[in-house]
């Protein structure tokens, strides 16, 4: 298995596990229930986890595409740089995630904080992994660059007619 492989398979962990866990925690905290919220810190952990991998796979996976057909460098540079901050922010969230493991463990009183400030990262995490997921499909999917996926924008399809490759 070769980077393109291991970032297309990867590089939607961080997007399922981002709403996944986010899904979990919430039905941990309406229910509260500890061993739910500590299992969605995990899904967040794996999540966060995945967003590295994927990062550090997308190098790879740009070199093998970067010069096919109907391949255009802005669509790559896009997606590549919208990826940092996703990065980032699932980085924040696994770091958060893991605190609230420890909180937990310890039976703070501030989990319930924790808790809460995990939720939000996770949700702002998903917007903004599931955004570079849309950037990167946009890569090689030409089915979301026609006009109705975009909803009937001119302008994408003349990047396609007019080669801005940047």
């Amino acid at each position: 298995m070769d980077q393109v492989h291991l970032h297309l398979l990867i590089n939607h962990l961080p997007i399922i596990g981002s709403l996944l866990g986010a899904l979990v925690l919430t039905f941990g905290l309406w229910r509260k229930s500890e061993p739910t919220v500590v299992a969605a810190y995990g899904v967040l952990m794996l999540a966060a986890l995945g967003a590295g991998v994927a990062q550090l796979t997308g190098e790879g996976a740009e070199e093998a595409v970067e010069h096919l057909p109907g391949v255009l460098e802005s669509r790559i540079e896009r997606h590549e740089e919208f990826s940092e901050f996703a990065l980032v922010a699932l980085l924040a969230m696994g770091a958060l995630a893991l605190g609230g493991l420890v909180l937990s463990a310890r039976r703070s009183a501030h989990s319930p904080r924790m808790a809460a400030l995990v939720l939000l990262a996770a949700l702002v995490g998903f917007g903004l992994v599931g955004w570079t997921g849309y950037l990167g499909g946009q890569i090689r999917h030409t089915e979301l660059n026609s006009g109705a996926a975009n909803g009937g924008n001119e302008a994408a399809g003349a990047e396609e007619a007019g080669g801005d490759d940047d």
